[in-house]
């Protein structure tokens, strides 16, 4: 009976793992990580974004934790013998408590933004603006981008639900697309790095890519620049120990998020929470953050494809940010720097003075678990007050009912709503997750094209030609609810310039599918969209 108990305590609050002994496989509901059995073996999964990769086996958390700590699961051992019949009601049960999990509803916030001043706070180089001075800088921006009210009203929103981060003048952004444009910027910045280099990533490969930053990093730390790196242990988890052994040999301070590992686990260890960031600040002046993972998978370019290649080159996207809104970015760092217990650093001057680079207005926006995620919260306001357009490239899109109704409500209004997804994707199940909601949103009058001839991965949206987002936020469960993202959000007719033209050429690249194509799909693909949408929250 108290077993009983104990399983459906584990039901109610969706903490559920399915084991077969002796199989390796695993089912896990609500949230993916550590599954504790009673005989006290335990599975993770590690993968790229949340989905696909390698698995191995972690050391088993006791039972009593896997109770007490929502962030664990309960493995229930299913013998080999056991019943077909059991089996499917076991999974029936899944299915019902992966319908009831979803993101918090953020309707009141977004009411309350509503009731936003008519004068956005803004931030410069040397703090908070005075309101008449506010004014004559929008005035300004709306004359440069010759604009009629929509810079104003993106400011306003994305002012009233800026939380703790601001919107800040005075930026230059640059949109860097795929890895070979990418690298080669970072490897410029790393280069011209003359005191402090802080890098967060998800993925830090120990491959050819990898090496050849890892070896400059080691240079510039040699020299006196002062290098600073946290990696995700789970998205890192094929890298070798000895890749991070050798940058802290060499004196770089290297802290590993959340390890896997819980005989090394800090306080509040859950192995389900992951650092998904890619960020790099150089010299608190200059920053880089979107989609890319440092990873040789990233080599070529997805507009150069050429039908020869062996592999399929990855589509992605990054920004590069010299501004004051740099040191936004770089306080994000040291929270997880500390959050995650890392070493005193030695004394640097991590938050200079910086003069005014361009005329984009930036914001640094994150989330984590636990924590209303300002991510999708401002995104949604965004997509609810669009006036013109609404365009999106996702590369793992597995929505909920908010974020839909967002955008059928908004295609309704007659607004341009277009996404771009994935033809095919490293992880099946979320690319037919995503699927299994185009017959609504085609109903609405959303527009859909799928990419091909590259891996999409880009995270990227930019609406009515002012209001942009490069990040490493998918747009599915896991990053709204469960991963550390950040995101920078830029207000500004030249920025959103560059994002419509990179958006048209995926479009270029990517097929339309229309709803009576879509009627006509086989019944394969429906039960593929099915399996998808019932284990969407389990991934």
């Amino acid at each position: 009976m108290k077993a009983l108990k104990r399983l459906l305590r584990c039901f109610a609050r969706g903490n559920l793992t399915l084991r077969q002994p002796h199989s390796r496989a695993c089912w896990l509901a609500r949230r993916q990580g550590v599954a504790t059995a009673a005989d006290g073996s335990s599975c993770a999964n590690a993968h790229e974004d949340g989905y696909g990769g390698n698995t191995r086996i972690a050391r088993a958390a006791s039972a009593a934790d896997a109770n007490n700590n929502p962030s664990h699961f309960l493995c229930v051992v299913i013998p080999r013998r056991t019943r077909p019949n059991r089996i499917v009601c076991a999974l029936v049960i899944i299915v019902a408590l992966a319908g009831c999990a979803s993101t918090a509803r953020i309707d009141p916030l977004l009411k309350a933004a509503e009731r936003h001043p008519s004068v956005p706070t803004l931030y410069g180089p040397h703090g908070r603006l005075p309101p008449d001075v506010a004014r004559t800088v929008v005035r300004e921006l709306e004359k440069e981008s010759n604009d009629t009210g929509l810079l104003r009203t993106h400011l306003t929103l994305v002012d009233s639900l800026s939380g703790n981060a601001p919107l800040v003048l005075g930026n230059r952004a640059t949109l860097l697309v795929d890895g070979p444009a990418t690298f080669d910027a970072i490897m410029k910045a790393v280069r011209a790095a003359r005191h402090t280099v802080n890098l967060e990533t998800y993925i830090f490969s120990g491959d050819k890519l990898g090496n050849k930053l890892a070896n400059l990093l080691i240079e510039k730390q040699r020299a006196g620049v002062q290098v600073n790196v946290i990696y995700d242990s789970l998205g890192s988890l094929s890298t070798p120990r000895e890749f991070f052994q050798r940058m802290k040999d060499a004196g770089i301070n290297v802290v590993e998020f959340n390890p896997v590992n819980p005989l090394r686990a800090r306080k509040n260890w859950s192995v389900n929470n992951r650092d998904h960031r890619k960020l790099l600040v150089i010299d608190g002046k200059t920053v880089f953050s979107g989609g890319i993972n440092l990873s040789d998978v990233y080599s070529s370019s997805s507009f150069t494809y050429r039908r020869h290649r062996k592999h399929l080159p990855w589509r992605d996207t990054e920004v590069q940010i010299t501004g004051p809104v740099a040191h936004y970015f770089q306080k994000l760092f040291f929270i997880d720097w500390r959050s995650q217990h890392g070493p005193a650093l030695p004394r640097h001057d991590y938050f200079p003075d910086i003069a005014i680079h361009g005329t984009a207005v930036a914001r640094a926006i994150s989330s984590a678990a636990g924590a209303p995620n300002r991510v999708y919260i401002t995104l949604i306001s965004a997509i609810r007050n669009a006036q013109r357009s609404v365009h999106i490239t996702a590369a793992y899109f597995a929505p909920d009912e908010q974020l839909l109704d967002a955008l059928k409500d908004t295609a309704r209004r007659g607004i341009d709503v277009t996404l771009i997804l994935p033809s095919f994707s490293d992880f099946w199940p979320v690319l037919y997750t995503g699927r299994s909601y185009y017959r609504q949103l085609l109903d609405a009058g959303v527009h859909i094209y799928e990419r091909h001839n590259a891996l999409l991965h880009a995270k990227t949206v930019v609406i009515d030609g002012v209001w942009s987002t490069v990040g490493s936020t998918n747009l599915d469960w896991r990053s709204l609810s469960l991963n550390a993202e950040i995101n920078a959000i830029i207000i500004g007719r030249n920025f959103g310039a560059q994002m419509e033209r990179l958006f048209q050429r995926d479009l270029h690249d990517s097929r339309r599918i229309t709803l009576a194509q879509w009627r006509q799909r086989p019944l394969m693909e429906r039960i593929k969209e099915m399996f998808g949408r019932i284990t969407a929250r389990l991934m």
